[in-house]
Protein backbone atom coordinates (compact mmCIF):
# COMPACT_ATOMS: atom_id res chain seq x y z
CA UNK A 1 0.00 0.00 0.00
CA UNK A 2 1.91 3.57 -0.76
CA UNK A 3 1.75 6.38 1.63
CA UNK A 4 1.34 10.24 1.46
CA UNK A 5 -2.04 12.32 1.44
CA UNK A 6 -5.08 10.81 -0.76
CA UNK A 7 -7.57 13.47 -1.80
CA UNK A 8 -10.46 11.38 -2.97
CA UNK A 9 -13.39 14.03 -4.70
CA UNK A 10 -16.71 13.73 -4.63
CA UNK A 11 -16.15 12.10 -1.04
CA UNK A 12 -20.17 12.63 0.01
CA UNK A 13 -21.41 10.51 -3.07
CA UNK A 14 -22.16 6.45 -2.45
CA UNK A 15 -18.92 5.09 -4.08
CA UNK A 16 -16.76 8.48 -2.59
CA UNK A 17 -18.14 7.79 0.77
CA UNK A 18 -16.89 3.62 1.05
CA UNK A 19 -13.74 4.91 -0.61
CA UNK A 20 -13.27 6.95 2.05
CA UNK A 21 -13.86 4.57 4.72
CA UNK A 22 -11.88 1.93 2.83
CA UNK A 23 -8.97 4.12 3.01
CA UNK A 24 -9.41 5.35 6.41
CA UNK A 25 -9.82 1.42 7.59
CA UNK A 26 -6.54 0.88 5.69
CA UNK A 27 -4.56 3.48 7.92
CA UNK A 28 -4.43 6.42 5.06
CA UNK A 29 -4.18 9.67 5.34
CA UNK A 30 -7.52 11.64 3.51
CA UNK A 31 -8.41 14.63 2.65
CA UNK A 32 -12.19 14.10 1.82
CA UNK A 33 -13.85 16.91 -0.74
CA UNK A 34 -17.55 17.80 -0.45
CA UNK A 35 -19.52 20.15 -2.43
CA UNK A 36 -21.25 22.07 0.98
CA UNK A 37 -19.26 21.39 4.39
CA UNK A 38 -21.61 22.73 6.35
CA UNK A 39 -24.49 19.80 5.26
CA UNK A 40 -24.73 17.67 8.02
CA UNK A 41 -26.48 14.91 4.75
CA UNK A 42 -22.84 15.24 2.79
CA UNK A 43 -20.55 15.32 5.99
CA UNK A 44 -21.56 13.32 8.91
CA UNK A 45 -21.38 10.16 8.11
CA UNK A 46 -17.79 10.90 7.11
CA UNK A 47 -17.26 12.38 10.45
CA UNK A 48 -18.82 8.96 12.04
CA UNK A 49 -16.38 6.50 10.13
CA UNK A 50 -13.44 4.64 12.04
CA UNK A 51 -9.84 5.66 11.36
CA UNK A 52 -7.45 3.18 12.24
CA UNK A 53 -4.08 3.80 13.30
CA UNK A 54 -1.99 5.95 11.08
CA UNK A 55 -5.09 7.77 9.12
CA UNK A 56 -7.03 10.91 9.51
CA UNK A 57 -9.59 12.59 7.44
CA UNK A 58 -9.63 16.30 6.25
CA UNK A 59 -12.93 17.51 5.14
CA UNK A 60 -12.45 19.93 2.73
CA UNK A 61 -14.99 22.03 0.25
CA UNK A 62 -14.62 21.65 -3.58
CA UNK A 63 -16.09 23.01 -6.68
CA UNK A 64 -16.08 21.00 -9.58
CA UNK A 65 -16.23 23.99 -11.70
CA UNK A 66 -14.32 26.36 -9.49
CA UNK A 67 -10.48 25.89 -10.71
CA UNK A 68 -9.15 27.57 -7.40
CA UNK A 69 -11.10 24.98 -5.54
CA UNK A 70 -10.00 21.92 -7.21
CA UNK A 71 -6.17 23.51 -6.81
CA UNK A 72 -6.53 23.61 -3.64
CA UNK A 73 -8.00 20.17 -2.84
CA UNK A 74 -5.40 18.37 -5.08
CA UNK A 75 -2.25 20.39 -3.85
CA UNK A 76 -0.08 18.31 -2.18
CA UNK A 77 -1.41 14.81 -2.62
CA UNK A 78 0.32 12.18 -3.74
CA UNK A 79 -2.67 10.00 -4.24
CA UNK A 80 -5.93 10.71 -5.94
CA UNK A 81 -9.21 8.93 -6.98
CA UNK A 82 -11.84 10.84 -8.57
CA UNK A 83 -15.53 9.78 -7.58
CA UNK A 84 -17.08 13.16 -8.66
CA UNK A 85 -19.64 13.66 -10.94
CA UNK A 86 -23.11 13.82 -11.74
CA UNK A 87 -24.82 10.65 -11.42
CA UNK A 88 -28.16 10.23 -13.37
CA UNK A 89 -29.11 9.60 -16.96
CA UNK A 90 -31.75 12.03 -17.86
CA UNK A 91 -32.17 15.67 -17.15
CA UNK A 92 -34.15 18.83 -18.44
CA UNK A 93 -30.55 20.29 -19.45
CA UNK A 94 -28.18 17.20 -19.56
CA UNK A 95 -25.33 19.37 -21.19
CA UNK A 96 -25.42 21.62 -18.13
CA UNK A 97 -26.68 18.68 -15.67
CA UNK A 98 -24.63 16.02 -16.78
CA UNK A 99 -22.23 16.65 -19.20
CA UNK A 100 -20.65 19.33 -17.88
CA UNK A 101 -19.69 18.22 -14.64
CA UNK A 102 -18.00 15.65 -15.66
CA UNK A 103 -16.29 16.67 -18.57
CA UNK A 104 -15.03 20.35 -17.02
CA UNK A 105 -14.70 19.02 -13.78
CA UNK A 106 -12.35 16.14 -15.34
CA UNK A 107 -10.80 18.86 -17.05
CA UNK A 108 -10.31 20.88 -13.74
CA UNK A 109 -9.02 18.06 -12.03
CA UNK A 110 -6.54 17.08 -14.77
CA UNK A 111 -5.24 20.51 -14.76
CA UNK A 112 -4.52 20.65 -11.06
CA UNK A 113 -2.73 17.27 -11.08
CA UNK A 114 -0.66 19.29 -13.15
CA UNK A 115 -0.38 21.87 -11.19
CA UNK A 116 0.47 20.37 -8.03
CA UNK A 117 3.34 17.60 -9.37
CA UNK A 118 3.06 15.83 -6.32
CA UNK A 119 0.28 13.35 -7.43
CA UNK A 120 2.01 10.10 -8.36
CA UNK A 121 -1.28 7.37 -8.30
CA UNK A 122 -4.36 8.52 -10.53
CA UNK A 123 -7.91 6.66 -10.37
CA UNK A 124 -10.56 7.81 -12.31
CA UNK A 125 -14.04 6.53 -11.81
CA UNK A 126 -16.41 5.78 -15.00
CA UNK A 127 -18.92 3.32 -15.98
CA UNK A 128 -20.17 0.63 -17.41
CA UNK A 129 -22.06 3.59 -19.28
CA UNK A 130 -19.04 4.33 -20.93
CA UNK A 131 -18.44 1.22 -22.64
CA UNK A 132 -22.09 0.36 -23.76
CA UNK A 133 -22.90 1.09 -26.94
CA UNK A 134 -27.00 2.55 -27.20
CA UNK A 135 -27.33 -0.50 -29.72
CA UNK A 136 -25.63 -3.89 -28.54
CA UNK A 137 -26.77 -7.89 -28.74
CA UNK A 138 -29.27 -9.24 -26.93
CA UNK A 139 -27.12 -11.89 -24.72
CA UNK A 140 -23.57 -10.24 -25.72
CA UNK A 141 -20.96 -9.65 -23.46
CA UNK A 142 -19.06 -6.63 -23.76
CA UNK A 143 -15.07 -5.78 -22.46
CA UNK A 144 -13.10 -2.92 -21.89
CA UNK A 145 -12.19 -3.13 -25.50
CA UNK A 146 -15.62 -1.41 -26.44
CA UNK A 147 -16.34 2.67 -26.38
CA UNK A 148 -19.62 4.14 -26.28
CA UNK A 149 -18.86 5.84 -29.00
CA UNK A 150 -22.30 6.60 -30.17
CA UNK A 151 -23.60 8.24 -26.88
CA UNK A 152 -25.41 11.41 -27.60
CA UNK A 153 -26.76 14.15 -25.77
CA UNK A 154 -30.43 13.68 -26.46
CA UNK A 155 -30.11 9.60 -26.43
CA UNK A 156 -27.92 8.94 -23.55
CA UNK A 157 -26.47 11.81 -22.17
CA UNK A 158 -24.74 9.93 -19.08
CA UNK A 159 -22.96 7.74 -21.22
CA UNK A 160 -21.86 10.62 -23.38
CA UNK A 161 -20.55 12.72 -19.98
CA UNK A 162 -18.95 9.24 -19.00
CA UNK A 163 -17.10 8.32 -22.75
CA UNK A 164 -15.89 12.17 -22.71
CA UNK A 165 -14.54 12.35 -19.51
CA UNK A 166 -12.51 9.22 -19.89
CA UNK A 167 -11.61 10.72 -23.00
CA UNK A 168 -10.33 13.95 -21.32
CA UNK A 169 -8.14 11.43 -19.41
CA UNK A 170 -6.90 9.30 -21.18
CA UNK A 171 -5.71 12.06 -23.63
CA UNK A 172 -4.05 13.70 -21.07
CA UNK A 173 -2.18 10.73 -19.84
CA UNK A 174 -0.99 9.65 -22.98
CA UNK A 175 0.64 12.95 -23.99
CA UNK A 176 4.24 13.11 -24.85
CA UNK A 177 3.87 9.35 -24.39
CA UNK A 178 2.50 9.91 -20.96
CA UNK A 179 5.96 11.25 -19.74
CA UNK A 180 5.91 12.89 -16.29
CA UNK A 181 2.18 11.62 -16.11
CA UNK A 182 1.53 9.73 -12.63
CA UNK A 183 -0.13 5.88 -12.99
CA UNK A 184 -3.30 5.96 -14.23
CA UNK A 185 -6.49 3.52 -13.88
CA UNK A 186 -10.07 3.85 -14.54
CA UNK A 187 -12.66 2.03 -12.82
CA UNK A 188 -15.96 1.18 -14.33
CA UNK A 189 -18.97 -0.18 -12.29
CA UNK A 190 -22.08 -1.43 -13.23
CA UNK A 191 -25.31 -0.59 -10.90
CA UNK A 192 -24.02 -0.47 -7.40
CA UNK A 193 -26.08 -1.67 -4.48
CA UNK A 194 -24.95 -2.13 -0.92
CA UNK A 195 -24.93 -0.33 2.46
CA UNK A 196 -25.98 3.44 1.94
CA UNK A 197 -24.18 5.70 4.26
CA UNK A 198 -26.18 8.76 4.06
CA UNK A 199 -29.50 9.70 3.08
CA UNK A 200 -28.11 11.15 0.12
CA UNK A 201 -27.18 8.07 -1.09
CA UNK A 202 -30.81 6.84 -1.86
CA UNK A 203 -30.96 9.00 -4.88
CA UNK A 204 -28.83 6.97 -7.78
CA UNK A 205 -28.96 3.56 -7.90
CA UNK A 206 -30.07 2.22 -4.71
CA UNK A 207 -33.17 3.88 -5.95
CA UNK A 208 -34.13 0.80 -7.70
CA UNK A 209 -34.55 -1.15 -4.56
CA UNK A 210 -35.62 1.51 -2.36
CA UNK A 211 -38.58 1.45 -4.98
CA UNK A 212 -39.23 -1.93 -4.06
CA UNK A 213 -38.70 -1.62 -0.50
CA UNK A 214 -41.12 1.09 0.02
CA UNK A 215 -43.72 0.14 -2.39
CA UNK A 216 -43.02 2.95 -4.76
CA UNK A 217 -44.42 0.59 -7.60
CA UNK A 218 -46.94 -1.90 -7.94
CA UNK A 219 -45.68 -3.70 -11.03
CA UNK A 220 -42.74 -5.37 -11.82
CA UNK A 221 -41.21 -4.55 -15.38
CA UNK A 222 -38.68 -7.22 -17.55
CA UNK A 223 -35.53 -5.88 -16.89
CA UNK A 224 -32.12 -7.51 -16.13
CA UNK A 225 -29.64 -5.13 -13.73
CA UNK A 226 -26.00 -6.11 -13.77
CA UNK A 227 -24.79 -5.59 -9.90
CA UNK A 228 -21.89 -4.27 -8.15
CA UNK A 229 -21.09 -4.17 -4.37
CA UNK A 230 -20.21 -0.56 -3.28
CA UNK A 231 -17.69 -1.67 -0.85
CA UNK A 232 -16.25 -4.13 -3.66
CA UNK A 233 -15.91 -0.82 -6.26
CA UNK A 234 -14.18 1.21 -3.06
CA UNK A 235 -11.74 -2.17 -2.56
CA UNK A 236 -10.83 -2.17 -6.70
CA UNK A 237 -10.42 2.01 -6.55
CA UNK A 238 -7.84 1.31 -3.48
CA UNK A 239 -5.96 -1.50 -4.90
CA UNK A 240 -6.10 0.04 -8.03
CA UNK A 241 -3.55 2.92 -6.89
CA UNK A 242 -0.72 0.00 -7.17
CA UNK A 243 -2.20 -2.73 -8.82
CA UNK A 244 -2.79 -3.54 -12.28
CA UNK A 245 -1.65 -1.87 -15.52
CA UNK A 246 -1.16 1.35 -16.08
CA UNK A 247 -3.45 3.13 -18.05
CA UNK A 248 -5.95 -0.04 -17.32
CA UNK A 249 -9.04 0.04 -17.60
CA UNK A 250 -11.31 -2.07 -15.51
CA UNK A 251 -14.64 -3.35 -15.21
CA UNK A 252 -16.35 -3.72 -12.02
CA UNK A 253 -19.57 -6.27 -12.15
CA UNK A 254 -20.43 -9.59 -9.68
CA UNK A 255 -23.43 -11.03 -11.52
CA UNK A 256 -27.05 -9.96 -12.55
CA UNK A 257 -30.35 -10.51 -11.20
CA UNK A 258 -34.07 -9.86 -12.99
CA UNK A 259 -35.87 -7.15 -11.32
CA UNK A 260 -38.31 -9.83 -10.36
CA UNK A 261 -35.65 -12.04 -8.77
CA UNK A 262 -34.61 -8.92 -7.21
CA UNK A 263 -38.39 -8.74 -5.88
CA UNK A 264 -38.54 -12.71 -4.59
CA UNK A 265 -35.94 -12.56 -2.91
CA UNK A 266 -36.52 -9.53 -0.89
CA UNK A 267 -39.77 -10.52 -0.28
CA UNK A 268 -38.51 -14.32 1.22
CA UNK A 269 -36.04 -12.75 3.58
CA UNK A 270 -38.10 -9.16 4.59
CA UNK A 271 -41.81 -10.91 3.84
CA UNK A 272 -43.15 -7.60 5.55
CA UNK A 273 -41.67 -5.66 2.91
CA UNK A 274 -44.71 -6.62 0.57
CA UNK A 275 -42.49 -6.73 -2.64
CA UNK A 276 -44.26 -6.24 -6.03
CA UNK A 277 -44.88 -9.96 -7.30
CA UNK A 278 -46.35 -9.29 -11.07
CA UNK A 279 -44.24 -9.05 -13.66
CA UNK A 280 -46.38 -6.53 -16.69
CA UNK A 281 -45.61 -7.99 -20.66
CA UNK A 282 -43.03 -6.94 -22.28
CA UNK A 283 -45.40 -4.76 -24.92
CA UNK A 284 -47.26 -3.38 -21.58
CA UNK A 285 -43.63 -2.40 -19.65
CA UNK A 286 -42.77 -0.40 -22.70
CA UNK A 287 -45.49 2.21 -21.49
CA UNK A 288 -45.48 1.32 -17.72
CA UNK A 289 -41.70 1.90 -17.91
CA UNK A 290 -41.61 5.37 -17.82
CA UNK A 291 -44.17 5.61 -15.25
CA UNK A 292 -41.94 3.36 -13.12
CA UNK A 293 -39.14 6.03 -13.13
CA UNK A 294 -39.51 9.24 -15.24
CA UNK A 295 -35.65 8.74 -16.20
CA UNK A 296 -37.03 5.78 -18.59
CA UNK A 297 -37.98 6.34 -21.79
CA UNK A 298 -39.21 4.95 -24.76
CA UNK A 299 -36.35 4.04 -26.59
CA UNK A 300 -34.18 3.15 -23.33
CA UNK A 301 -37.32 0.99 -22.94
CA UNK A 302 -37.04 -0.64 -25.75
CA UNK A 303 -33.08 -1.83 -25.56
CA UNK A 304 -33.28 -2.52 -22.39
CA UNK A 305 -36.36 -4.64 -21.52
CA UNK A 306 -36.41 -8.35 -21.62
CA UNK A 307 -33.48 -7.74 -23.28
CA UNK A 308 -29.47 -9.28 -21.25
CA UNK A 309 -26.22 -8.38 -21.67
CA UNK A 310 -23.14 -8.97 -19.34
CA UNK A 311 -19.60 -8.21 -18.80
CA UNK A 312 -16.27 -9.27 -18.69
CA UNK A 313 -15.07 -8.48 -15.18
CA UNK A 314 -12.14 -11.44 -14.99
CA UNK A 315 -9.45 -8.58 -15.59
CA UNK A 316 -10.31 -6.89 -12.28
CA UNK A 317 -9.71 -10.42 -10.75
CA UNK A 318 -6.78 -11.48 -12.31
CA UNK A 319 -5.26 -8.09 -12.10
CA UNK A 320 -6.31 -6.68 -9.29
CA UNK A 321 -7.08 -10.00 -7.01
CA UNK A 322 -10.64 -9.09 -7.12
CA UNK A 323 -13.23 -11.17 -5.82
CA UNK A 324 -16.86 -10.09 -5.61
CA UNK A 325 -19.80 -9.91 -2.70
CA UNK A 326 -22.75 -11.93 -4.52
CA UNK A 327 -25.38 -9.90 -6.53
CA UNK A 328 -27.90 -11.20 -3.99
CA UNK A 329 -25.71 -10.44 -0.87
CA UNK A 330 -25.47 -6.55 -2.59
CA UNK A 331 -28.93 -6.22 -2.41
CA UNK A 332 -29.63 -7.80 0.63
CA UNK A 333 -27.01 -5.92 2.66
CA UNK A 334 -28.52 -3.04 0.83
CA UNK A 335 -32.14 -3.00 2.68
CA UNK A 336 -31.27 -2.14 6.51
CA UNK A 337 -29.65 1.60 4.97
CA UNK A 338 -32.89 1.73 3.46
CA UNK A 339 -35.32 1.48 5.90
CA UNK A 340 -33.15 3.59 8.31
CA UNK A 341 -32.18 6.26 5.68
CA UNK A 342 -35.64 6.95 3.97
CA UNK A 343 -37.64 8.66 6.65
Amino acid sequence: MAGGLVTVTGASGYIGSHVVANLLAKGRQVRATVRDADDPIRVDHLKELKISEGGSLEIVEMDLFDEASVHAAIAGSTDLIHTAAAVRISAKDPQRQIVDPSVIGTQNVIAAIDAAGTVERFVHTSSTAAIRPMKWINGETLTTETWADDATLDGNPYGLAKVMAERVVRDWHSKDGGVGRPRMVTIHPSVVFGPPLSKIHLRGSLSFLNALVKRKVPLLIPIQINIVDVRDVAEAHVRALTMGQNAGRYLTVSGDMQFSEISRTLRKEYPELKTPRFTVPYVIALVFGPLFDKRITLSWARQHLKRKLYWDATPAERELGMSWKSARDSVLDSVPGLLEKDV
